[in-house]
């Protein structure tokens, strides 16, 4: 499937640092913006029921530090639809969770609740309180696929820990035979020992997922924060600034490990490291360092607030970021952006929206896609015939139909739809698209189609766009390579290189220049030129 945004990464190599989780929260490789869903479930195991609450130690014998929940109810109640159906509005009341509780996913967590409020992302500008909830989504899959485990690894509450361990990450670790650890990384080890209480073989696949893409920007091994936090204050301090070690640390930082940094720098030296930073650089270097220093979700959120805001609206962002992100990555901007900004994004795409592209924003919006992975080739047949007579082959186009179809169905399954059109019409459903539409409802139907075809490829066309022509839109081109470093960066250059026979190196040579085109250099994974 696909990692938040579609591809994958390669496993990360593992830190020499005991017990540390690059993205705690999430599956061990799985970066935010990968666009990450479940893997395909086996038919006998779709069809397992849970079993009953009889398999599960008694609420009264079983120790408080277990990691099963201790309610009689450890599975969802009656719903088992991957997505909402029951709530009206798809936004939580703001005092819940990043994720809806009442539909696509389980209540229940790993960990006993405490009570407290969801925490905002991690960041130096935002208060940390190591009892509330993990920071980041996890990315596990639908519900639909983990429906027969008591327990979800969604940020669920943890207990408290020694004190010996600052918990600055966002997140409470736990102490293991290893050193201490996120909470994610234990449940691949409760699922296992919860089949091995009820005399189940351990099935490994259930955790497991699949990975495509390989990243540029790794986790940095014997990573130590309270050193780059030092090096970075001895690099603007006095008369000049470093940028060479700016460069060095920011850009060779992981997103989770660049938190980690900020918090160390003002616990050290009392000042905000964006703040710095802003008043040692400036220009298009400054917008690339500041971007990367915030947490991820918060620069997403920060994307789609800069391209609604003022007069105008820039389309493309909008398109960008919704149509290549999953449906819990989406869950968690909306709410994030809710928290940032005071405003439902559902809201503000609606009045800055209009027609068919406000539908079709809209729809993607709601984050209700089929992310099963599962396949049916006589469907395909029937939504491939449906979309023919939805364009081609009437007068006018029944956009509704192409909505409904694009921002329902699995990738999987939208990959067998546009074999069935194109065995049906003789030419791809891009080119009917092109035909039937235009403007924005055009572009973005056409980036889903692409998304679903090879993500690696529109991204490469999207660094195209930023640097053919007169000029450069560097806010797009920063977007891109902050966005994907971490997820398909490698894969995105061997597109762009395919497509456009130059390197990618090649034109961010031609078009950026300074400490700015160097700082690019180290996020695309290209060594420095003397030039």
């Amino acid at each position: 499937m696909y990692p938040f945004g579609s591809g994958m990464p390669q496993p990360h190599p593992p830190t020499s640092t005991p017990g540390y989780n690059p993205q705690p929260g999430m599956p061990a490789g799985v970066p935010f913006g990968a666009g990450w869903v479940a893997p395909t479930q086996h038919p006998h195991q779709q069809q397992q029921q849970p079993p009953t609450n009889s398999h599960y130690p008694s609420t009264t014998t079983t120790p408080h530090h277990a990691p099963y929940p201790t309610s009689n109810a450890p599975y969802p109640p009656t719903n088992t639809s991957p997505y909402p159906t029951s709530n009206p509005s798809p936004y939580p009341p703001t005092n819940q969770a990043p994720y809806p509780t009442a539909g696509p996913y389980p209540h229940p967590t790993p960990y006993p609740s405490n009570g407290n409020q969801s925490s905002p992302y991690p960041g130096s500008s935002y208060p940390h309180n190591p009892h509330q909830q993990t920071p980041y989504p996890t990315s596990t899959g639908s519900p639909a696929h983990y429906h027969h485990n008591p327990s979800t690894p969604f940020g669920g509450q943890t207990p408290t820990h020694p004190t010996a361990y600052n918990p600055n990450h966002g997140y409470t670790p736990v102490r293991t035979s290893m050193g201490l650890e996120s909470p994610a990384g234990n449940i691949q080890h409760c699922f296992e020992e919860l089949a091995q209480r009820q005399g189940h073989p351990i099935q490994h696949h259930y955790t497991a997922p699949r990975r495509e893409g390989t990243p540029t920007v790794f986790p940095a091994q014997n990573f130590d924060p309270v050193k780059d936090a030092h090096d970075l204050r001895k690099a603007m301090k006095g008369f000049g600034t470093d940028e060479d070690a700016l460069i060095n640390i920011i850009c060779r930082r992981s997103n989770e490990q660049r938190q980690e940094i900020q918090r160390q720098y003002k616990t050290h030296f009392g000042k905000d490291l964006i703040e710095d930073i802003r008043s040692e650089t400036s220009g298009n270097f400054e917008k690339l360092l500041v971007g990367l220093l915030r947490p991820i979700v918060d620069f997403y959120c920060h994307e789609l607030n800069d391209a609604m805001a003022g007069i105008g609206t820039d389309e493309d962002v909008l398109i960008e970021i919704l149509c290549t992100l999953s449906n819990h990555e989406i869950h968690t901007i909306k709410n994030q952006y809710l928290r940032l900004y005071g405003a439902h994004l559902e809201s503000e795409l609606k009045s800055e929206t209009s027609g068919n592209f406000k539908r079709l924003l809209v729809s993607l919006c709601t984050a209700a896609r089929d992310e099963s992975g599962h396949t049916d080739r006589a469907a395909a047949q029937s939504d491939a015939r449906e979309l023919l007579k939805a364009g081609e082959l009437r007068v006018g186009t029944d956009e509704s139909m192409f909505n409904m179809i694009l921002c329902q169905r699995n990738y999987q399954q939208l990959k067998l739809i546009f074999q069935e059109y194109e065995t049906m019409t003789g030419h791809s459903l891009e080119k009917a698209i092109k035909k039937e539409f235009s403007g924005d409802i055009m572009e973005g139907l056409i980036a889903i189609c692409r998304c679903v075809n090879n993500k690696a490829e529109y991204f490469a066309s999207r660094l195209h766009k930023s640097m053919a022509g007169i000029g450069t839109n560097d806010k797009q081109l920063i977007r891109v390579i902050i966005t994907r470093c971490e997820i398909d960066m490698a894969d995105i250059k061997a597109a762009f290189e395919r497509m456009y026979g130059k390197s990618l190196k090649s034109w961010i040579k031609g078009d950026t220049s300074g400490h700015y085109k160097h700082a690019l250099y180290a996020l695309v994974g290209e060594q420095r030129s003397n030039s």
